[in-house]
């Protein structure tokens, strides 16, 4: 049975966000990156550049991984955590735009990650339970 484009956008973006964040291998991850990619995250430089650079400035060990996706028309969203090795995380709702197998233009949400203790609700932000600290 073939997969419709949403599944296949879903599994592209897991596939090169993994290759990107915890692989760091940028020659891969430019199979992924548009040349023309659109940036608008306040935080990030312009283009595929911009996060490649970003991403090289993060600390060794630092891990991305995700959580609830969904897909609609050539738009993925995707829940996702980005760890450093110090135990700090933010969680992070990304938009991605895909067109011919790759990412062309993207958007975020950020929020440093709650601890259970600093948590109001007393509930996750990211999975079913607490990361550890």
């Amino acid at each position: 049975m073939s997969q419709t484009l949403q599944e296949k956008n879903k599994a592209l973006l897991i596939k090169g966000f993994d290759v990107l964040f915890n692989q760091r291998d940028f020659a891969e991850a430019e199979k992924f990156w548009s040349p023309n990619y659109i940036q608008h995250s306040a935080h990030i430089e312009p283009g595929r550049g911009g996060l490649f650079s970003l991403v090289k400035s993060l600390p060794i060990g630092a891990k991305w991984e995700h959580g609830i996706i969904m897909a609609e028309g050539d738009h993925v969203i995707v829940h996702s955590r980005y760890t450093n090795p110090d135990g700090s995380a933010i969680v992070v709702v990304d938009i991605m735009r895909i067109n011919d197998g790759m990412f062309q233009e993207h958007w975020d949400v950020i929020q440093p990650e709650a601890s259970e203790a600093e948590s109001k609700s007393k509930r996750p932000m990211f999975g079913d339970k607490f990361r550890r600290q």
